[in-house]
């Protein structure tokens, strides 16, 4: 288990992909993972990724301070930024993705919709393109990702809305077969209810990262 800041409130971990972000019978959870690090006691999630998702998460060590850590998360006081390899290239450097999603629950899906109605929430995103490269007479791309908003599947969705898939998400559109997909939570920062500044980052490793030699 990576641990990448801890105290007695709260700790930043390092989910690996394919693990859930919270406790579920019989499946590997990081509350159940990071519980077996602090030889017992208690883990409450503050925020989600999916499971095909891997990096940094926050999670509270104490009852009372789930609540307030969710309410940073809620309330915008909270950093969270992305790394992802996509299929083609952004029109612009850097910009702002602005949508409407809606999310098919029995299909586990979210899609972009042009009107309000029941079940459908504004999703925003800000994006930069670090670097594109040459893959078989294809573009792809990496990019940073700050998100505004935290809809279910929204930088997934979002991109492959613009014809922009991520790397191995077949859900979205992708034909590139990876182990997993090319999205990763590298960079989580905000201050805690008790003022302490909590800055925590990591990089991903392996393919198709490694293609890229931009320095983040």
């Amino acid at each position: 288990m990576e641990i990448l800041y801890e105290d007695k409130n709260l700790l930043l971990a390092v989910k690996p992909a394919g693990v859930l972000s919270e406790d579920t019978p019989g499946q590997e959870t990081m509350p159940a993972l990071l519980r077996e690090y602090l030889g017992g006691g208690y883990v409450g999630c503050v925020h989600r990724l999916d499971r095909i998702v891997g990096g940094v998460m926050l999670y509270s060590k104490r009852p009372e301070m789930t609540g307030k850590l969710s309410a940073l998360v809620a309330d915008h006081h909270f950093t969270k930024e992305y790394l992802a390899v996509v299929q083609g290239v952004p029109a612009e450097p850097s910009g702002t993705f602005r949508d409407l999603l809606f999310k098919d629950s029995s299909r586990n899906k979210s899609f972009v919709v042009q009107r309000m109605r029941k079940g459908v929430k504004e999703a925003v995103l800000h994006y930069q393109l670090l670097e594109t490269i040459d893959r078989d007479g294809q573009p792809w791309s990496l990019v940073k990702i700050a998100l505004e908003t935290g809809r279910s599947h929204q930088i997934r969705v979002q991109f492959s809305s613009r014809k922009m898939p991520l790397m191995g998400d077949g859900k979205y559109g992708s034909r590139v077969n990876l182990d997993g997909i090319a999205l990763w939570s590298y960079h989580i920062a905000f201050t805690a209810p008790d003022g302490k500044k909590v800055d925590g980052c990591c990089l991903p490793k392996g393919y198709p990262w490694e293609l890229f030699s931009v320095s983040i």
